[in-house]
């Protein structure tokens, strides 16, 4: 149908320069939408009255409103005006409801447990505005709130503001042992939003925040303090090339997302450092049913002989299986790489089935390049997973993922969550 639409609008289009003539928009009509505004759709459409009749911006509108977290699904159609060579647009939207909780849930054979719940409103007021928050245990009490408004002061700018108490116990490195802390993390954050074009945005701001170490058991060595309490600022740039589609549960297409800090300290033992990472993603739709998915994590910081480095090793970050925080590093590489089948459908609900591998390696804080190859840390977990989706609610799919390690001194375990894991 959409084909045959398209097809129209060329046929259209080729018409009207043979009688010297540009169809032209008399007016962008939305159907469909109940909370989410008229006036917000029309505020980042391209397509707008007067404006020529072209099927590439409106395929690029759908695009847009399909990626909002309001928008289960979006089509568009084109009907003549009243006067000649004029065409009403209309932009019929199904939307998704909006409020939705998240629930992140964690083990392994260790018998290790943490979760992570949420509520969040994906589009307050109407403006594809989310703002939420969430509670931790993961042996310690944590919580956050979260604020982001994409289109907040027009198309193209917009802004951010997080904050979060986060407490945690981290397992700390060094001389082929470790020791466990009590890490908490006070932060302030604010950001400002803008998007260059459709496939393009970036993301610049600071975070204001407290690390706190408190020694709580294991190994101890004079040159690691068992205390730290550091002010730091942290300087954010995140640059995204999005030219993704989505079909409700498919994804098809690819993004890539490039995120530096730079972080400030006023404590030897946590010194200033830079991170760059940068996350590629591809989508390909397998027949009607089926979807490959694959990410791969390039992550590289200042290479400091430290305990506390920036990349860790987790269950719910990067290899699902492994544990809550086994290792960390200075640098990471790690490939995501899972194939979902659709197993059953109907209506609202799907239930779709994943076959998946997580693998990565780590370097060593203050180690070299040769770390990636060394056996110690190199992970490979594949596993199996199900996919519970309702296909009418934002992010509403529930995931079970069971991982299996076949490296040396490997763990297993099951990693619970709401949305896909990447």
């Amino acid at each position: 149908m959409k084909s045959c639409v398209l097809f129209v609008i060329s046929l259209l289009c080729t018409a009207s320069m043979l009688f010297a003539q540009d169809p032209v928009v008399a007016d962008l009509k939305v159907q469909g939408n109940k909370k989410l505004k008229t006036g917000f759709i029309k505020k980042i459409a391209k397509i707008q009255s007067g404006v020529p009749l072209d099927s590439t911006i409106i395929e690029e509108d759908i695009k847009r409103l399909k990626r909002l977290p309001a928008v289960a699904h979006a089509y568009f159609q084109v009907f003549p005006a009243n006067e000649t060579n004029t065409y009403n647009v209309f932009y019929n939207i199904e939307e998704n409801f909006s409020i939705i909780p998240s629930v992140n849930i964690y083990t392994t054979n260790e018998e290790e447990f943490a979760y992570r719940i949420g509520l969040y409103e994906f589009n307050l007021l109407g403006q594809n505005i989310i703002f939420g928050g969430f509670y931790q245990k993961d042996t310690y009490n944590s919580y956050g709130v979260n604020f982001r408004s994409p289109n907040l002061f027009s198309r193209n700018f917009g802004l951010a503001l997080n904050f979060q108490d986060l407490t945690t116990e981290e397992p700390v490195f060094f001389d082929n042992t470790s020791a466990n802390y009590k890490y908490n993390n006070l932060s302030y954050e604010v950001l400002g939003l803008y998007q260059f074009n459709f496939k393009n945005t970036i993301e610049l701001g600071v975070n204001f925040f407290t690390e706190d170490y408190e020694y709580k058991s294991g190994a101890t060595s004079p040159d690691v303090p068992q205390d730290l309490n550091v002010k730091k600022i942290l300087y954010k740039a995140i640059y995204e090339f999005n030219n993704l589609d989505y079909d409700y549960q498919y994804v098809s297409g690819f993004m890539n997302t490039f995120n530096f800090q730079y972080v400030t300290s006023d404590d030897i033992n946590l010194p200033e450092f830079l991170v760059a990472r940068n996350d590629f993603s591809y989508f390909a739709r397998i027949g009607e049913t089926g979807n490959w998915a694959s990410r791969l994590r390039l992550g590289m910081a200042t290479n400091d002989d430290t305990p506390f480095a920036p990349f860790a090793v987790d269950n719910n970050l990067n290899i699902r299986g492994v544990g809550n925080t086994i290792d960390r590093g200075t640098a990471a590489i790690v490939l995501n790489t899972e194939y979902r089948q659709n197993l059953y459908e109907k209506g609202w609900f799907a239930l779709q089935g994943n076959a998946f591998i997580d693998a990565g390696s780590w370097r060593n804080p203050g180690g070299g390049l040769g770390d990636f190859a060394k056996s110690q840390n190199i992970r490979v977990y594949p596993g199996l997973g199900l996919r519970f989706i309702h296909k009418k609610i934002f992010n509403a799919i529930f995931r079970i993922d069971y991982g299996y390690g076949v490296t040396k001194d490997a763990s297993r375990g099951f990693v619970f969550g709401i949305g896909q894991y990447f």
